[in-house]
Order: structure tokens, then sequence, then C-alpha cells
């Protein structure tokens, strides 16, 4: 019994110590961008959320939320592309991110605005989502 239990322990510990989940903001006036990339050994999940107040230049624009998420690829060292399928339209949404040592640069397909309405994007326009630590 306790060595079932040690073992049983031991696994749970085992395993959450290959999982790392990163966190990553950016906030531009009234727009919010947040990005969750979590690793269990040689899975890669990335989850982007977008909520956006219209700022003082969008006149007339809507409030807007969206979110996308799904498996990702590495691409290169410091690159990840993930694709989520639109269920409305046969289309792909694809995330670009890439990866500094202080945050992460996104860029989105066209395909995307299916998933982000409006003054919605998920694309950062080349500003860094800052890593929470």
């Amino acid at each position: 019994m306790r060595k079932s239990l040690f073992l049983t322990a031991a696994l749970l510990v085992s395993g959450s110590a290959l999982a790392a989940t990163d966190h990553y903001v950016l906030r531009d006036g009234n727009h919010v961008q947040h990005l969750k990339i979590t690793t269990l050994k040689d899975d890669i999940t990335v989850s982007a959320d977008v909520n956006f107040e219209p700022n003082a230049s969008e006149v007339d624009a809507k409030p807007c939320t969206g979110e996308v998420s799904g498996q990702a690829t590495l691409v290169s060292e410091n690159q990840l592309l993930m694709k989520q399928r639109s269920v409305v339209e046969a289309t792909y949404c694809e995330l670009k991110v890439n990866l500094t040592p202080t945050g992460a640069i996104v860029e989105q397909s066209k395909d995307c605005d299916n998933f982000a309405p409006g003054i919605c994007r998920f694309s950062t326009d080349g500003k860094e989502l800052v890593k929470i630590k």
C-alpha cells in the first residue's frame, strides 16, 4: 500500500514537471490580447484571446471579443504555427507566434477574421506581448 501510494505520487509529480505554461499579455489602449502556450512533452497547445473596447480613434466601432486555440507545431527554434479550422466555413485561422526572450509577437492569417470580428484581431502588429513571470 505504501509503495503504490509513493509510486502514484511520484508519477503525478514527474508528469507535472514536464508540463509548462507561459502567459503573454499586451494592453494597447482599450485593447487587451492574451496568449497562452502550454507544452506537455512534445505537444504544444496555443490559445489566444482578445477583448477590444474601442479607442478614441476608432469612432463608431463596437466592442468585440475573440478566441482561438489548437495544437501548434514548432517551425523553428523561436517560431510556432497554430491552425484552427472554422466551424462555419472551410477555412483555417493560422497564428504565427515568434518568441523572443521577453515575450511574443503574433501574426494572423486573413481567415482569422472569422474568429475575431470587427476591430478585434490576434495579430499584434509588430508589438510584443510581454511574458508574465
